[in-house]
Parts: structure tokens; sequence; C-alpha cells
């Protein structure tokens, strides 16, 4: 078939009725969305872009101080603090979660009332932030489950919540948090896989490890880069767990505790000194967000592959 008779096929399709109708029809479901997104999100993040060259406590003009937040931020110890544990959160916590959630995966595959379980695991992540936050603290705490557990095996008390180790149980309690979602998504690239692939490899005299790397994994790919899409975006929107966690404790996280969204929070109405330093906390939102826009594109270039026809 000739380019000129593509073409005009093309043009008569655009130019029929039902493509006309679905043209009108497009713009009011639409519109409403973009219209949403627009004003919550881009003007919104437009206008914080702009506020983090400025001094601005919220009630009062902007003042411009161009890239003062900007060069305030190289030096301050709270934002390098609260970008790395950020960092932790995502490639630590991040590569921990997937290899457990695979584990988990593969476990309740092959397992009997997998559905129960899964729910089961999948449970914390639906449960508010503030009351898995007590919980653990509760579970940590010097008369919790996990020291009594230690002295019915004749194992003294740990101190699981000293300030060095505060920070650890917090990204053990994120990944606890956390594992069921991904094991749920993963669950189900995995489950749009063909089993007479699997029958294929057994017959052949593959083991379970060479299915998973030749069929497995491969297959489903592209979930796992929705997935780590998924973990990126919502790393940096961890908050209320941090923030409830130290609160059960009896005090406010320390700086060596934030993240960089608590970074945000302290800037503005979290009690550092100045208080309500908008354009300060703007910038350190500006640069997180160009951080996770730059990771989210090397992701998405690392799990690109050609489409796979199950």
């Amino acid at each position: 078939m000739t380019s000129t008779t593509l073409g005009a096929r093309q043009r008569r399709v655009q130019g029929s009725p039902l493509a006309r109708r679905r043209r009108r029809v497009f713009g009011p479901f639409v519109a409403p969305a973009l219209i949403l997104y627009t004003v919550l999100f881009m003007v919104p993040t437009g206008y914080s872009f702009y506020a983090s060259f400025t001094t601005w406590d919220g009630f009062s003009d902007p003042r411009w101080k161009g890239t003062f937040n900007y060069q305030h931020l190289t030096r301050d110890p709270a934002f390098k603090d609260a970008f790395f544990n950020t960092l932790k959160l995502l490639f630590g916590c991040g590569i921990f979660l997937f290899v457990l959630s695979f584990g988990f995966m593969l476990l309740l595959r092959e397992m009997k009332g997998r559905r129960f379980v899964q729910g089961f695991i999948f449970l914390p992540h639906i449960v508010s932030g503030v009351a898995l936050a007590a919980f653990w603290g509760f579970l940590l705490s010097h008369d919790g489950m996990a020291n009594k557990a230690l002295h019915s095996v004749g194992a003294g008390p740990v101190d699981w919540l000293k300030p060095e180790w505060q920070f650890k149980a917090i990204l053990a309690a994120i990944v606890w948090i956390n594992v069921g979602y991904y094991v749920t998504i993963l669950m189900a690239g995995v489950d749009r896989i063909p089993p007479y692939y699997y029958e294929e490899a057994k017959l052949a005299g593959t083991n379970a490890w060479q299915r998973f790397r030749h069929i497995t994994l491969p297959m489903s790919w592209d979930v796992i880069g929705t997935a780590a899409v998924l973990w990126t975006i919502g790393t940096v929107k961890i908050f209320e767990f941090i923030l409830a966690f130290s609160g059960s404790q009896g005090n406010l996280p320390t700086t060596n505790q934030w993240t960089s969204a608590l970074y945000v929070y302290g800037e503005t109405i979290g009690g550092t000194s100045p208080i309500y330093d908008f354009g300060r906390a703007c910038a350190g939102a500006v640069v997180t967000l160009v951080a996770v826009v730059l990771v989210v594109v090397v992701l998405r270039r690392a799990t690109s592959r050609d489409r796979l026809e199950l």
C-alpha cells in the first residue's frame, strides 16, 4: 500500500463522524482534569520556583535575593542531612524493599491461601502513619514485644530507640509498611506471564533460578520499572511517620533524622530559627524536585526495553 493511499485513509478516518464525536467528547472530559492539574500543581510549583529566589515569611511580600537561598543550602548541615537521608531511603531501603518484595512474591505464588497472606502483608500500607508510628514505638520500647521476645530466649533487653539507632528503626519500619504494596504490584506483573512458559522451561530441565532469570525477570521488567518510579516519588513524600515516631518518643525529629520533606516543614512551620523561612524551604523543595526528576529519567532509561509480547 502506497504512502498516498495510507494518507488518504487516515484523512477519511480523522474526518469520520465517529472521530469528530470523539474529539467533541475529549475536551469536556479532559479540560476539568487539566484545569485542576494546572491550578493545584503547575501554579504552586512555578510560584515555589520563584519564591526560592526570595526572602519570604509567607505573609509579607517576597523580597528578591537571587541565588542566596541555594548558596545557603550548600552550607546548611540540616539540608545535607535531609538530602542524604532521602538518598538512604531511596537506594538503601529501595534495594532491600525490592529484594524482599520479590522474595515474598515468589513464595506467595506457590502458596495455598496466598490472597489472605498477601492481604495481611498489605495491611500496614493502608493504616494511618500515625497509628503505625505509635505501634512501632511500642514494639521497640524497653518493655515492648521485641524485648519480650528476646527475654523469652534468655537474651537481655536492647535499647532499640537510642538516638543512634532511631533512624535505622525508621528505615526498617518504612520497609515493613511498603513491602505489601510492592508485592502486589510485582505479583500483578508476574501473574500475566502465560503458565506455558514455565511448563516448557521445566520440561527443558531448568531450575527455579534459571526460570526466574530468563522468564520472570525479563517479562516483568516494565512492571519493575514502574514500581521503581513509584518508590522514587513516594520516598520524597515520607513525612508523617517520621514526625509521629519521634513524637511518640517525646521529642521532635533531630536534623540527622530529617528527610527532604521534613526539611521543608522545619524551615517553614517546624520551629527552626528563623521560623517561616518559605524562601529557603522552597529552594530545598526545588532541589529535591530536580533530583527526583533526574532519578526518574535515569530509571526509565535503565528499565526501558522493547515491548515483550506475551
